[in-house]
């Protein structure tokens, strides 16, 4: 009576996350963002009463649905995380996806969006300039994934970041091979554009207006006008260009602290002379 009961309980909680997800699915199309958090929440809190999913992985009735559904649960949980805009979101959500990609290999069949995910998350990396991470991630991938398209963009996105081929990333932008990677595509221009800055603000002292609105890919003035008001506000607009003289680090020697460091030492070889 026990075993039933406790397998009843387990039918109920199964087919509610079922129900759960569905609605979530409903929200995050119709982009109703804030009910689609609320369910993942409760899906959440519903998944840690499934003994079946990692790390126990305990062998129940319904251990390969269960498994099935808190994949699917968790595969939206990231693509949520991408519509409001929350990359540390993504990142707890990932990690938990992918022990699913990892660990449940001969239990439940591979989720055909696997690969797909599985690119999203080196274009993350990529977009937040976490070169190292990104090479190691892509060393753990079999040679079936590295050939799927979804995980080639990554690979030729990097590539171009890595060689200063900015061109090819912007018109890459325009041919994503998923929706859900448009956003962190943005994201990813925000990365050149800041690598850009910082280049400029090192190789020059002073920007035409035109040739700074060029290399920091803005298709208007008023764009890069109001970039540098939010983003740079160390540079100046003045004469019709963009001067970077505020921007500029001090030398390291003008720094009190340097200063202080070299009396120091002054005051050391006067001491050994004495002694």
């Amino acid at each position: 009576m026990k075993r039933d009961a406790a397998s009843q309980s387990m039918d109920s909680e199964l087919a509610e996350a079922v129900c759960k997800l569905a609605w979530l699915n409903f929200a995050c199309a119709r982009g109703d963002l804030d009910s689609g958090a609320a369910l993942l929440a409760e899906l959440k809190v519903l998944l840690t009463r499934l003994p079946s999913l990692p790390p126990s992985f305990e062998k129940t009735p319904n251990a390969v649905e269960e498994l099935k559904i808190a994949r699917a649960i968790y595969e939206n949980a990231v693509i949520l995380s991408l519509k409001i805009k929350d990359c540390e979101a993504f990142e707890r959500n990932f990690c938990q996806l992918k022990e699913f990609y990892i660990n449940t290999c001969g239990i439940i069949a591979p989720s055909p969006d696997e690969y797909p995910f599985l690119g999203l998350n080196l274009l993350r990396l990529l977009a937040e300039n976490r070169i190292a991470e990104f090479h190691t991630e892509l060393e753990l991938l079999s040679l079936e994934a590295l050939s799927h398209p979804c995980i080639k963009y990554a690979v030729e996105l990097e590539q171009s970041f890595m060689e200063g081929a900015y061109n090819r990333l912007i018109n890459a932008h325009h041919a994503v091979p998923h929706e859900t990677y448009v956003y962190l595509m943005d994201l990813l221009v925000e990365t050149i554009r800041n690598e850009v800055a910082e280049c400029s603000v090192e190789a020059y002292d002073y920007l035409p207006i035109s040739v700074a609105k060029k290399m920091l890919m803005f298709t208007s003035d008023q764009e890069l006008v109001e970039h540098i008001s939010e983003e740079q506000p160390e540079w100046e607009i003045k004469d019709c260009s963009v001067h970077f003289d505020m921007a500029k680090p001090k030398s390291h020697m003008d720094l009190p602290s340097f200063k202080l460091i070299k009396q120091a030492l002054s005051y050391a070889r006067e001491l050994e002379h004495i002694v």
